[in-house]
């Protein structure tokens, strides 16, 4: 990276494709996915469907998406679907759940994007008609909005049983699983077992410039496939876009380990900063958000942006910073070089 360069630490989704990524879009076998003869998006969904151990997959254009399908086909209309407060299904997908399914969010509190199964089990309506009953459940991992926490192994699978003794199904927003599965040291096919589906983009860490996939059983893709073209995102010659996705999943995912580990560094020069607030143990994946005097946040952003570093806002006093693989060392190295130089 050179040292006049822009360090874009809003988001991982803001990574381009390099030139061997783009020389296996151009490569790639294409056919109309319409007709389901784009060989080159079968691969790729057969190769994420077994990532994470379940039986089939679809290919859709966004995370959300991929999350307002599972919804359509896990819930029913009039009901409730039962989640974290701060959850990118509620928060960052415009009352999808609402507009397309005819359901309601019931959030539950959940310190820092994590609750128990024994909130769930207590937020259960008592067995009276005239409640609002749930039919779904969907857990996220790793918790954008709570800085990137992952829910471990254990905690998800009481929350799964939870879930089924009360006959909820059980979505996974996996958005960045294998962030999650990295932090945890297990494999992605663990943090996804016992849910109906589970979605996961390629266009965030692992650097693809389009697209998510939907995983289930084959009957579940079978109706999602249905919903995805309702809801438009049926895609023709789209092979070119799933080459990308390919290509990250074999190339992009060992890779993780480098952004959690720039992530940390840049946890542990914000922590020892006076203007901000946050415990860099807590941070486990590429997310690292920060506390910040509500008065000054805009002017703090305002000033890396002039030294070349852009950070997000998480709401008034809050600012998050995202590693990926098109920040290197030498831009983090940047990045906190700006941070330490923001006045106290």
């Amino acid at each position: 990276m050179s040292e006049g360069k822009t360090v874009d630490l809003r988001s991982d989704t803001v990574t381009r494709p390099g030139p061997e990524m783009r020389a296996a879009m151009a490569a790639a076998e294409v056919g109309d996915d319409v007709y389901g003869e784009d060989p080159t998006v079968a691969r790729l969904e057969a190769v994420a469907a077994e990532r994470v151990g379940h039986e089939a997959a679809l290919f859709v254009p966004s995370g959300t998406m991929g999350n307002q399908i599972a919804v359509n086909l896990l819930s029913r209309p009039g009901t409730e679907v039962v989640m974290a407060e701060g959850s990118h299904v509620y928060l960052y997908e415009l009352g999808a759940m609402a507009a397309w399914s005819g359901v309601l969010p019931r959030l539950l509190p959940a310190p820092r994007g994590v609750f128990a199964a024994e909130t769930l089990e207590a937020s259960m309506p008592a067995d009276a008609y005239y409640l609002t009953r749930p039919s779904l459940l969907v857990l996220e991992n790793s918790h954008n909005h709570a800085g990137g926490v992952v829910l471990d192994v254990d905690a998800k699978d009481r929350l799964l049983e939870v879930a089924r003794a009360r006959g909820l199904g059980a979505h996974l927003d996996g958005a960045r699983l294998f962030n999650a599965a990295h932090a945890l040291g297990v494999e992605a096919t663990t943090l996804a077992r016992g849910f109906d589906s589970v979605m996961f983009c390629l266009s965030k860490g692992l650097g693809a410039p389009v697209g998510s996939v939907l995983c289930g059983s084959r009957a579940l893709v079978r109706e999602a496939r249905v919903v995805r073209k309702r809801m438009g995102g049926g895609m023709r010659q789209a092979g070119v876009l799933a080459a990308a996705g390919l290509y990250a999943l074999e190339r992009n995912v060992a890779r993780l380990a480098e952004d959690h580990a720039r992530a940390r560094r840049l946890a542990e020069t914000l922590a020892r900063h006076p203007a901000f607030r946050l415990d860099p143990d807590a941070v486990a994946t590429n997310i690292v958000i920060a506390d910040c005097d509500p008065e000054r946040s805009d002017a703090m952003l305002a000033a890396l942006r002039r030294a070349g570093i852009l950070a997000g806002a998480m709401g008034r006093g809050r600012v998050r910073f995202v590693t990926h693989l098109d920040v290197d060392d030498a831009g983090l190295e940047r990045a906190l070089r700006a941070i330490a130089e923001l006045p106290g």
